[in-house]
């Protein structure tokens, strides 16, 4: 990318047929690096619903990367599908991405926010600490298996 790339990031349907492309290939990639027991996917039509809002960043309007929100009871918001395409790693997207969703859950007044990832989802892992999410037990009702990662991190209001 240029320093005249033109960068946004919106909140966006995840079914139109870019998006779609986008979460597909996130889909490869974890199931590349997770078994089946133990992989999450949510797919174009999962993610679209009133308890998730999808963030979308673009760059000079290709779809470069990708996070959501998803609210559950009790003042959870869990992250989702946070996703940036190869050619745009190193752009600190998904940073942005992450900043927007804690944003929304904080101005939504929900307690803390959680996720599960990948054991060898390094760049998450890193992301996720940085941002200042502790490891924890399983959340919500995702089962403990050596595979996964759980991160809590409360929230205060906006």
């Amino acid at each position: 990318m240029t320093a005249s790339s033109s960068t946004s990031i919106t909140v966006e349907t995840p079914l139109s047929e870019d998006m779609r492309a986008m979460i597909g290939e996130l889909n490869v990639t974890l199931g590349s690096l997770t078994p089946d027991e133990a992989n999450y996917s949510m797919s174009a039509e999962d993610m679209d619903g009133p308890e998730t809002t999808v963030f979308v960043a673009r760059v000079d309007g290709r779809a470069a990367a990708c996070g959501a929100l998803h609210r559950h009871a009790d003042g959870i918001g869990e992250l989702k599908r946070f996703y940036s395409r190869p050619q745009f790693r190193g752009l600190g997207l998904a940073r942005r991405i992450l900043e927007h969703v804690s944003e929304l859950a904080a101005s939504e007044g929900l307690a803390r926010l959680v996720l599960e990832t990948g054991h060898n989802y390094d760049a998450a892992r890193r992301l996720y600490e940085q941002a200042g999410f502790k490891e924890c037990g399983p959340v919500l009702d995702y089962p403990e298996n050596p595979y996964s990662v759980f991160y809590t991190r409360p929230l205060t209001a906006v």
